[in-house]
């Protein structure tokens, strides 16, 4: 596999609720930043000790490891330890370029790094210019438009009923049942929730009504792997949930005591639908120059055409298989452990980078 045992720096952002850190690093934001900073789904996208953990045995099964906190000490940790490579999974906490600081580091330190780098991370967070360039290559997504302001909304062609987000979150991180609206006074409330707590656009996009997938890509450039397909399926879903998986959903109703049985990995779909879908998500995954590996989530409009609903450079592995998550999932469903996943992605960045 490798010559030798590799350095590696695992790069990484852990939940506060999981240990108590600096309180320097916790310090209150700017008073523009005090609401985002104060919501429930603040710290959503970060990792728990847990995932952490299983990271960390995963790659000293054949490697050195070297535990980096994603924080504002990153750069000098980096530096002084200089890697031989970096298996980062940091989410980052400040501005729409968080999830590519760490890379931008690296990339400034010359150290190599598993995943995209900062142009494809902060093009990905940033969902409006996603759809923008997906528009422009003519992969199918659905009809949206963004706002500030509500006053200067204009909706043109597009049609209630809408989803309304943050435009630059991962995680379900401010999207609840509440963002399904049906008219403009709950599309009036929405936008004002999204942009007042959480200080940025909103983006408003037409709902598709079709089965929902998730495909999950090892790989890069003609050697791209495409796991099987993991459908979403919203026919058990609470009464009172919408039909999205909501921040409610994700993270309050889908427990790992009591897990949501709406996932199908492989997905029940005939082979012509398959095709497509691989199709849309290896298209996708390229036009982004995404690296190493990636997740891509499509839902069917009404005339059954996939459409791409999020990209994912930096897809979120819960270790536990009786927790919802999509890339192990799709990963344990081709036949690889946990810990041969995670070093299936270390060996294929490290041989993007010529060090096998």
């Amino acid at each position: 596999m490798y010559k030798n045992k590799l350095n590696v720096g695992l790069t990484f952002n852990v939940k506060p609720d999981d240990e108590v850190l600096s309180q320097e690093f916790f310090a209150p934001s700017p008073a523009t930043d005090v609401q985002t900073q104060t919501s429930m789904d603040t710290y959503a996208e970060w990792d728990s000790w847990e995932t952490i953990d299983a990271l960390t045995q995963a790659l000293e099964l054949y490697n050195n490891v070297i535990l980096i906190e994603g924080n504002q000490e990153a750069y000098i940790k980096l530096k002084e330890t200089k890697p031989d490579i970096v298996f980062n999974v940091t989410e980052g906490f400040n501005g729409i370029s968080r999830e590519a600081q760490i890379p931008a580091m690296l990339d400034l330190l010359n150290i190599p790094y598993t995943g995209s780098d900062p142009l494809t991370l902060s093009t990905c967070l940033d969902k409006s210019r996603t759809k923008e360039i997906l528009s422009y290559h003519k992969i199918p997504n659905c009809k949206f438009t963004t706002t500030k302001y509500i006053d200067q909304l204009n909706l043109g062609d597009i049609r209630f009923p809408l989803i309304v987000k943050p435009v630059s979150e991962g995680s379900s991180k401010g999207i609840y049942s509440s963002s399904f609206v049906s008219n403009e006074n709950e599309l009036f409330i929405e936008v004002k929730r999204v942009t007042e707590n959480y200080n940025q656009t909103a983006l408003i996009e037409e709902y598709l009504p079709g089965r929902e997938f998730t495909v999950a890509l090892l790989g890069n450039d003609d050697e791209i792997e495409i796991l099987p397909i993991v459908e979403l399926n919203y026919k058990d879903f609470p009464d009172d949930l919408t039909h999205i998986y909501s921040y409610e959903a994700k993270w309050l109703i889908d427990t790992k005591d009591n897990p949501l049985k709406a996932f199908t990995c492989p997905a029940k779909i005939s082979h012509s639908l398959e095709q497509i879908i691989r199709r849309t998500a290896l298209q996708t995954f390229n036009v982004l120059n995404c690296k190493d590996w990636g997740r891509i989530d499509l839902r069917l409009d009404t005339d059954g055409i996939p459409n791409v609903i999020e990209i994912n450079p930096l897809p979120g592995i819960l270790p536990d298989p009786r927790e919802n998550s999509s890339f192990p999932k799709a990963a344990f469903a081709s036949g690889l452990t946990y810990n041969e996943m995670i070093n299936k992605v270390l060996y294929i960045s490290a041989k993007r980078h010529g060090l096998v």
